[in-house]
């Protein structure tokens, strides 16, 4: 504490340096610095003694002048239009797990509303945030709209929509899946099988319905109605209740494992067996899939392999440092058809 004239002036002790961290840990500063940036090519008891060092000295890595030497923040933007599905959560997890394996961090802004205004909002507060890129989680059919268009100068990788050729975009095969599901059902012996689908609003449950009317057109079966859900075991409850009350239904594909628990809760309700009376197939493979009864029919979908493609497609374009926004692709993961005790023959009628 200095003095002038009576007067007291504290002097704020300075901020220790990284050099002060490569003198108490022994070590170059070269070392701190790969430590600080999280480079593997430090042993662990030299990497151990420079993280001592650091709690003991108070440092903390300055994030922002680093990235004004390396170019980069590590961060990864993501934006999300719902955290609530099963699907979306699965895909941020794996998001999350690849990123950091690549000594990434990840921003995380949800969008309220489904409209063009608020995802380039979103954008933009992500670009003033720093970040490396973008991925864009986005089921909805704001993506489809061909004036949908995001500022240059950021790299951009959509999931489950469709970006046309703007962007990279990695989905589940959503198509083939439905169409596994669909050929399942008909290959027991069904005449005719129901569906029970996602709202008209979502990229994904659009393209399972349009498959499976395809599918059933192929095999020259007029389709019935869709019934419309909300991904909710409250909307295939209602739908089940719908289905098991007519006699002519004897197969339903849900388009989510969730309205197929619904579904089938429906059914027994109304004393309706499954798969003896009507089989149900899902779509998603829940971890507690196996768990309903009977177990689940279901669609596989690998929610960890769509968030490492998009992680791994995004940072390829990080690394171009001048990233061709033409040079984009439409990666797709594949579905497989998960045969459990919910689905059957039809039993013959006398």
């Amino acid at each position: 504490m200095a003095t002038t004239e009576g007067t007291h002036v504290t002097r704020k002790a300075a901020r220790p340096s990284m050099g002060d961290v490569a003198r108490h840990a022994g070590v170059s500063s070269q070392t701190v610095s790969r430590v600080s940036n999280g480079h593997s090519n430090v042993d662990a008891a030299t990497r151990a003694r420079v993280i001592d060092s650091m709690r003991a000295l108070g440092y903390r890595p300055n994030s922002a002048a680093r990235a004004l030497r390396s170019g980069r923040f590590r961060t990864i933007g993501v934006i999300m239009f719902t955290l609530r599905t099963f699907g979306n959560m699965r895909t941020l997890d794996a998001i999350a797990t690849e990123a950091a394996h690549a000594n990434y961090s990840v921003m995380l802004i949800p969008v309220v509303d489904a409209t063009l205004e608020h995802v380039s909002g979103a954008f933009s507060r992500l670009s003033e945030q720093g970040v490396d890129g973008v991925i864009i989680v986005f089921e909805a059919h704001l993506l489809d709209n061909a004036e949908f268009t995001l500022p240059p100068g950021l790299p951009v990788v959509v999931i489950d929509s469709n970006a046309g050729d703007e962007y990279t975009v990695v989905d589940t095969d959503q198509a083939e899946g439905a169409r596994q599901a669909t050929e399942h059902l008909l290959g027991l012996g069904h005449r005719q099988v129901w569906h029970i689908a996602g709202p008209e609003s979502s990229f994904s449950a659009v393209h399972r319905t349009e498959s499976w009317r395809r599918t059933l057109k192929d095999a020259g079966i007029e389709p019935p109605p869709a019934l419309y859900g909300d991904w909710s075991t409250e909307s295939g409850h209602r739908h089940g209740l719908t289905l098991g009350g007519r006699d002519d239904v004897t197969a339903i594909f849900a388009a989510n494992d969730q309205m197929a628990l619904g579904a089938m809760r429906a059914l027994h309700e109304l004393g309706r067996d499954v798969p003896g009376d009507i089989s149900v197939v899902g779509f998603d493979d829940l971890e507690e899939a196996h768990s309903f009864w009977p177990p689940l029919t279901t669609i596989r979908q690998d929610f960890g392999e769509v968030g490492r493609q998009a992680i791994q497609q995004l940072l390829c374009k990080v690394d171009e440092y001048g990233f061709d926004d033409e040079d984009n692709r439409r990666v797709t993961v594949p579905t497989r058809l998960i045969v459990r005790e919910s689905t059957a023959s039809p039993r013959v009628r006398s």
